[in-house]
């Protein structure tokens, strides 16, 4: 089933400077419709193996398109409080609204893969959950859900290579754990669970969509333009109701003159300081977040 993202997807640097300010401007254009028909809530789920750049796609839609209509939950081990719930309850708890944009980081199929995998789930209990989050997604199909399902994918070696850069360089070290490691060393088992789940669980309500994941710019490609061809072939089969503007009209001042005509924008902050800032600023909320305390 992952043979199709171990064929060395790629897409040119030049190209891609082309395309990503064009898919920018048209998944905020479809965002903002969306929430201007709030017909539907758009779910993403973002899976896959590690180092594959889940994370980095995470980051990047929030970065491409309007946080503030974004629902983004990571999801770990079930808390004491979500243990005593049925399986499904926190993600409910976490399904963006209508009109809105949730992404969600790892997510229902993430327990029962890695139970199966780690040998505490027999496989008869992971038929009962595939069964039951068949049941789920078609729950959210009738809803009006949009439920986008990614699995990012590397081959063995190329997992192994990108845990190791990731490793050896002293900004990005943090991204990668003892447990990535405890990971990788049943990566054929876990592959051959996660084919059988995938496999299970690619319905036409819900099909699952697997993204190559060793070239950055040919997986923030496919994923953006997958997003927004489905966003708008779902708004399209949405009647369009006439939207009823309660609000007071704002006073266009007579000279014209608006407040961000005020502001100071020649502040500058390049490129290369940014990216190390960045990195360095990611690194250490990331080690905050898993410290004990943070709960």
């Amino acid at each position: 089933m992952f043979e199709s993202a171990e064929i060395g997807h790629k897409i040119d640097k030049a190209v891609y400077k082309v395309e990503e300010p064009k898919l920018r401007e048209a998944l905020l254009d479809a965002q903002y419709e969306l929430k201007q028909h709030p017909d539907f809530a758009v779910i993403i789920l973002i899976n896959g193996v590690d180092g594959a750049g889940k994370g980095e796609t995470v980051n990047l839609l929030n970065e491409w398109m309007d946080p503030r209509l974004i629902v983004t939950h990571a999801f770990a081990t079930p808390s004491t409080e979500e243990q005593e719930k049925p399986p499904m309850w926190r993600y409910w708890q976490a399904l963006a609204p209508k009109g809105k944009i949730g992404i969600l980081f790892g997510s229902w199929y993430t327990e029962p893969i890695v139970q199966r995998v780690m040998g505490d789930m027999k496989q008869s209990k992971l038929t009962q959950s595939i069964d039951d989050i068949v049941h789920f997604e078609k729950m959210l199909a009738r809803e009006g859900v949009l439920l986008l399902k990614f699995w990012f994918h590397l081959s063995k070696e190329k997992q192994q290579k990108r845990l190791t850069q990731l490793e050896k360089d002293p900004n990005t070290q943090w991204r990668v754990t003892p447990q990535d490691w405890a990971n990788f060393e049943k990566y054929d088992k876990f592959i051959k669970v996660s084919e059988q789940v995938l496999r299970e669980t690619s319905t036409a309500d819900a099909p699952w969509i697997v993204v190559e994941g060793e070239d950055a710019h040919y997986r923030s490609l496919t994923v953006g333009k997958i997003l927004l061809e489905e966003i708008r072939r779902r708004l399209t089969h949405h009647q369009e109701e006439a939207l009823v503007n309660e609000a007071a009209p704002l006073q266009v001042p007579i000279d014209n003159l608006q407040l961000l005509n005020t502001l100071d924008l020649d502040q500058e902050y390049s490129k290369k300081d940014y990216k190390e800032e960045l990195e360095k600023l990611q690194g250490r909320l990331n080690l905050l977040s898993r410290h004990p305390k943070f709960k």
